[in-house]
């Protein structure tokens, strides 16, 4: 009949996949590590009980986090990602061709030899590409520790507990500010806005109060709480609902110019938010 895994979402609800194997556990030094097989989704990550990604959905998330911040910018050379331990925003990064170096700072070492493992769809850019860098380091000590260099940074952080904590505070985002050069921006996922409105508002107001843009906008996941996910710009001087980049036509399955700009008009009640 098969085993069923659950995330608790919330403490009222939950996601539940059918599996057909379970690939790989783990604790690693820095938390709970699961590989799943599931009917649905395919192949699943979990860190410490929570979905990260899928081999279904994913290109959603990965597109997403990347293209806006990237296609905002009208010549981002340098590209920074905090996270992403699984890989596929680094082989989005490393897709555009105005992209010459990508560097992805990751703190668990053992989430990405098991995406290498079993997330080939995701970890491609991890194997060698040239353009890419892999570091296993502290990603907020990182940041601290170089000034004026990026164009663009991407954090891509697993929920606000445990090593992921301090990549949701305000001191965070000013060594963001002061690590990206003079027209620099940066995109973090923020969660989502039906089961983490007081993040979302905490998050918004530590951004805007760091940079002179500040925009949040969605995309639906499926396999995240709510389906609806947000997604959070600060920008030194680029405005990503008026978008500088040159778009190369890459080889997209959610994101889009169009969506690009459609992104940040927010429902109702998630525009509220930002008011609040």
């Amino acid at each position: 009949m098969g085993l069923w895994f659950t995330e608790k979402q919330t403490p009222n609800v939950g996601i539940t996949c059918k599996t057909s194997n379970t690939l790989h556990v783990e604790q690693t030094p820095f938390q709970h590590l699961a590989i799943i097989d599931t009917v649905q989704f395919g192949r699943m990550l979990v860190l410490d009980g929570m979905v990260q990604t899928t081999v279904v959905d994913e290109f959603v998330y990965h597109e997403m986090i990347v293209h806006v911040p990237v296609n905002t910018h009208p010549d981002p050379k340098r590209v920074l990602i905090i996270g992403g331990g699984d890989g596929g925003t680094l082989r989005e990064a490393v897709k555009h061709p105005y992209v010459e170096k990508a560097t992805m700072v990751e703190i668990d070492a053992r989430v990405v030899e098991t995406s290498k493992e079993y997330l080939p769809e995701l970890s491609s850019a991890l194997k060698g590409h040239p353009r890419a860098e892999l570091l296993i380091l502290d990603g907020i000590k990182y940041v601290e520790e170089n000034p004026n260099t990026f164009d663009v940074i991407i954090v891509d952080s697993t929920e606000p507990v445990g090593p992921a904590e301090g990549l949701f505070s305000l001191s965070f985002y000013r060594s963001i500010f002061a690590a990206l050069k003079e027209d620099g921006l940066f995109a973090a996922q923020t969660e989502s806005p039906f089961f983490n409105s007081d993040l979302i508002r905490r998050v918004y107001r530590d951004i805007a109060a760091t940079f002179p843009i500040a925009k949040l906008y969605l995309a639906n996941v499926p396999t995240y709480p709510s389906g609806l996910w947000s997604f959070t710009i600060g920008s030194k001087k680029y405005d990503p609902e008026q978008p500088q980049g040159r778009f190369p036509d890459l080889d997209y399955r959610y994101y889009t110019r169009d969506l690009h700009r459609a992104a940040f008009t927010l429902p109702r009640f998630a525009a509220d938010l930002l008011k609040s």
